[in-house]
């Protein structure tokens, strides 16, 4: 789902937009501004979680749901939003033509969300600063992205879980001492160490609080991409509310809850060897066995802010995105074969000038 929010400006009847950074709405037609109801500082009110238990045996509270009209997009499986005037239009994460068709999505609400503080000119500023960094890009692709085309502005949904977790473990902890001996090595005798380990049992119990263990809940951009963007300031996220979203899209999740536990599960697991072997201690650890138990479960379905630029290029789709709070940028390149052909040529005919300059010095 790309969904869209409209609010009309009091003074014009345009439609105005969130201001990043600003904590407020403004209008672009008039300049009209007003402020965002309790748009910050951030603390007050609390988040709701809610039940992962409840929600997998399909419990979820009404007011917890909503359905929506969409259509996935062919190429890149987006699952796209349109109002009943439109009839097609371009998909802002891989720009293919998209037609509408019918079909509903039944999903959980977003609880959460933090706002943009980055306008679509600053974006686009960390964006050409990293094309720039990007030495073997074909120059056309670096002056197409930079002829100022227009970024969108998307709301990504992630799932987010807490969970409190109890772990008992068993395994060896190893604790290296040294010896030293003589060998005749080539004739000659020597003295060396060699470390060696003495191995014992241990077994204990750890226990970790996991907080807000954070997972893509779409898959329109390549997890690596959006990985590449953290951190974000979590800390920071604010209740959902609709005025945010003006003037931006939002996404709605196409990984679904169990499958996105599955995800932090592995992450948990993960955390939790490595505080076992902290537990163990000594020099090395080997860890037999774990047996966790997870407990009070609870998870949001939160929005993060991404600018994004989707770019055909030759017949080629590549995107762009940039952290709608931090800056950071990750995307798609193709390699330049000329540029590389020449860097080639060069480190060739460098290394052969070094080569003569070495045999007329002998």
């Amino acid at each position: 789902m790309a969904e869209e929010h409209h609010f009309p400006c009091d003074a014009c009847g345009g439609d105005m937009r969130f201001d990043p950074g600003h904590d407020r709405m403004v209008c672009d037609h008039c300049g009209n501004t007003q402020p965002v109801e309790d748009a910050g500082p951030w603390g007050g009110t609390a988040i709701k979680e809610l039940d992962f238990a409840r929600a997998v045996a399909g419990q979820v509270e009404a007011e917890d749901v909503e359905e929506t009209r969409v259509l996935s997009c062919p190429n890149c499986g987006a699952q796209v939003e349109f109002d009943e005037a439109t009839h097609a239009k371009e998909c802002p994460f891989c720009a293919t033509p998209v037609v509408t068709g019918t079909g509903t999505h039944r999903h959980i609400k977003p609880r959460g969300l933090l706002p943009f503080a980055l306008e679509e000119r600053q974006a686009h500023d960390a964006m050409n600063a990293w094309l720039g960094k990007l030495w073997f890009a074909p120059n056309g692709l670096q002056q197409y992205a930079r002829k100022g085309r227009k970024m969108t502005g998307i709301y990504v949904p992630f799932w987010t879980f807490d969970a409190d977790t109890t772990s008992r473990y068993s395994g060896q902890r190893g604790d290296d001492y040294y010896v030293t001996r003589t060998v005749t090595r080539n004739g000659e005798r020597k003295t060396i160490r060699e470390r060696r380990t003495r191995w014992s049992a241990r077994s204990g119990t750890v226990r970790r609080f996991f907080d807000d263990v954070l997972v893509l809940a779409s898959r329109s951009l390549p997890k690596s991409y959006t990985d590449a963007l953290e951190p974000w300031d979590l800390s920071e996220i604010v209740p959902y509310r609709p005025d945010f979203i003006a003037g931006f899209r939002s996404e709605g999740y196409t990984v679904e809850l169990e499958e996105g536990f599955t995800e932090a599960r592995g992450y948990m697991d993960r955390m939790i060897l490595r505080d076992v072997k902290f537990d163990i201690g000594g020099d090395r650890q080997r860890v037999h066995d774990i047996d966790t138990e997870v407990r009070d479960v609870t998870f949001k379905h939160v929005l993060l802010p991404v600018w994004l630029a989707a770019y055909k290029y030759q017949g080629e789709s590549y995107r762009f995105v940039v952290n709608g709070r931090t800056g950071k940028v990750q995307g798609e390149r193709p390699w330049s074969t000329w540029k590389i052909a020449l860097a080639v040529l060069l480190g060739v005919i460098l290394a052969a000038g070094l080569g003569y300059l070495y045999a007329t010095t002998q």
